[in-house]
């Protein structure tokens, strides 16, 4: 823990200078960015910013959010000028006809789970699909901001609670125990719907 505490330090001091004169502003082109053309991951972006200022971090998370879903617009009408051809470049017909399948029965989730998943999580090809298979932009934008806001969240209110340690924890537990993490998710996404309803 201590070396990656080490390590995210000078991670955080580079980025931080390199971002300084965008301000508060540097998640948001960076989201973008990450959306077009993966340079730097987010994850560690939002993580660098919400520790070193953890009362901003409402406004990192929304705009790293909208970001990603503003940047995800163009692989997204990529897949929609290049449709199935494209596609069957990158992926095996069986497979396509199965994502096309899931899409038509849960066309938000389609998007919005996939978005809230860490790498390695294909989420380029999920996004030329949406596209190919004509997925209504407004839809697309709402499915793809609700998804990394789920995601951008969680990881701040853990960082801001256990610090940048935590994700550390967060990437072994993806690369070692997928199924474990995917149960922690699904419970913790409980957990809120029924505080909410409580509140209610």
């Amino acid at each position: 823990m201590k070396t990656f505490k080490a390590i995210f330090a000078k991670y955080s001091a580079w980025l931080l200078a390199l971002l300084a004169h965008f301000g508060p502003w540097g998640v948001l082109v960076l989201a973008i960015s990450d959306s077009v053309l993966p340079i730097i991951p987010m994850d560690p972006v939002v993580a660098t910013y919400v520790y070193s200022q953890p009362h901003r971090m409402l406004f990192f998370v929304l705009m790293a959010s909208l970001g990603s879903a503003v940047g995800s617009l163009v692989p997204f009408y990529i897949g929609r000028a290049g449709g199935e051809l494209l596609l069957l470049k990158r992926i095996e017909r069986a497979r396509l006809v199965a994502m096309q399948k899931k899409y038509e029965t849960q066309e938000f989730f389609f998007i919005a789970i996939p978005a809230m998943m860490p790498p390695p999580t294909p989420m380029k090809l999920i996004i030329l699909c949406a596209g190919a298979f004509e997925m209504p932009v407004w839809l697309f934008l709402v499915s793809m901001f609700t998804g990394r806001l789920a995601r951008f969240l969680l990881l701040s209110l853990l960082v801001v609670h256990f610090g940048p340690q935590i994700l550390s924890v967060l990437t072994n537990a993806v690369e070692h125990h997928l199924a474990l993490f995917l149960l922690v998710l699904v419970a913790i996404g409980a957990v809120i719907w029924i505080a909410a309803r409580k509140r209610k």
